[in-house]
């Protein structure tokens, strides 16, 4: 079975470790695995995945609808003798299922997230039904983002199939750890609140910070740390002096391993406004970190309210605030939750479990 992955490309993102963990988690001698990137560059995954042996190909899209597009990749799966061609994302899965039209090639189409707020055109409620028809499974990251795809792309929800991301669980260190917080410079009794995203409108870190301003007030050497970058970091540096948060709030810029971090947390936060299934989150309960989130997209089918974490409205700071200072005062619940963040992640986001999901896709689709 030759299955083949489309997408925009291989950099560094929620959907390319999706790509990239199906890849190297396949273990079935059967199934060869190769990837389609309908732009350049490849990306660091993408050179990675091509050095260990991974076929790619890697397209250039043109400005517009690139009609060449379709006729490239219907003869790279023919010249190939692909069997399923997996479609991440709505634009490949486009361009994906008109290519495979009339070929032996069945398609998967993969919805990994939504736009903030979500929306709809009169084109897609017309042109979709049509690609549908010629789809043999569709498949989204959380039920969220399936009930999104059955309101925003008129496809019928029961047609489609909830696979949640997983991920490896990540090894802790407290060693090093304990050698990050003095290299930080925080002081031995610490409280340390951190998150791991891209610094985009669509994480809201104001409200994340307008809410850690409230804490400071409330618990005495607190700290926050952002680990990521990105177009908003001169705007929340400059609230965060606005807020006179001083070195209470620590930018630490992206990390392409930011386990150690993760780590020296005590809680996980996230602030989004729309999620799909964030693999920082599951990073972070893979580590026994209980999590404050905002109850947008897939995040409370990941956090169990009151159980993993807790789960708050939607870009209400003092509601945020509360949720963290109930965490930080409370040791022996922050403990408790820890553990049921492990135990979930290990029952339900393991890599092992999408894999294995993916695969019984892959078998019964070639059956049928």
């Amino acid at each position: 079975m030759r299955v083949m992955h489309v997408t925009f490309d291989m950099r560094i993102g929620g959907t390319e470790m999706v790509i990239k963990n199906i890849i190297e988690g396949n273990s079935d001698a059967n199934i060869e695995m190769s990837i389609y990137c309908i732009e350049a560059p490849l990306g660091p995954w993408g050179e990675d995945l091509k050095a260990s042996g991974t076929p790619i190909a890697v397209e250039e899209r043109q400005p517009g609808f690139d009609r060449s597009l379709i006729n490239k990749i219907r003869k790279h799966i023919k010249d190939n003798d692909i069997d399923i061609l997996h479609c991440h994302q709505y634009t490949p899965w486009v361009y994906g299922t008109l290519a495979a039209v009339f070929t032996k090639t069945k398609v998967i189409f993969t919805e990994h997230g939504r736009f903030y707020p979500d929306s709809t055109t009169w084109k897609r409620k017309l042109v979709n039904p049509l690609l549908f028809h010629f789809t043999h499974a569709v498949t989204a990251i959380s039920e969220a983002t399936k009930q999104a795809v059955a309101t925003f792309e008129h496809i019928p929800s029961n047609k489609i199939k909830t696979i949640y991301n997983g991920i490896k669980p990540l090894n802790s260190d407290s060693a090093n750890s304990a050698a990050l917080k003095l290299e930080l410079k925080f002081p031995r009794a610490a409280k340390v609140l951190g998150t791991v995203a891209r610094l985009d409108p669509i994480k809201n870190h104001v409200m994340l910070i307008r809410a850690f301003s409230i804490i400071c007030n409330q618990v005495p050497e607190t700290y926050l740390v952002i680990v990521g970058d990105g177009e908003m970091r001169q705007t929340l540096e400059l609230l965060s002096e606005e807020l006179n948060l001083g070195d209470r709030v620590r930018f630490i810029g992206y990390k392409t391993n930011p386990t150690d971090y993760i780590n020296l947390f005590d809680v996980f936060v996230l602030s989004s406004l729309s999620e799909g299934t964030s693999m920082t989150l599951l990073e972070a309960m893979s580590l026994s970190k209980p999590c404050v989130v905002t109850d947008a997209g897939g995040n409370p089918e990941i956090v169990k309210h009151m159980i993993s974490g807790l789960v708050v409205e939607n870009d209400n700071a003092k509601a945020f605030s509360d949720a963290i200072f109930l965490l930080l005062n409370a040791p022996q619940k922050q403990a408790i939750m820890a553990e049921h963040a492990k135990e979930i992640f290990d029952k339900n986001f393991d890599v092992k479990c999408m894999n294995a999901a993916y695969r019984e896709l892959y078998e019964n689709i070639i059956r049928s």
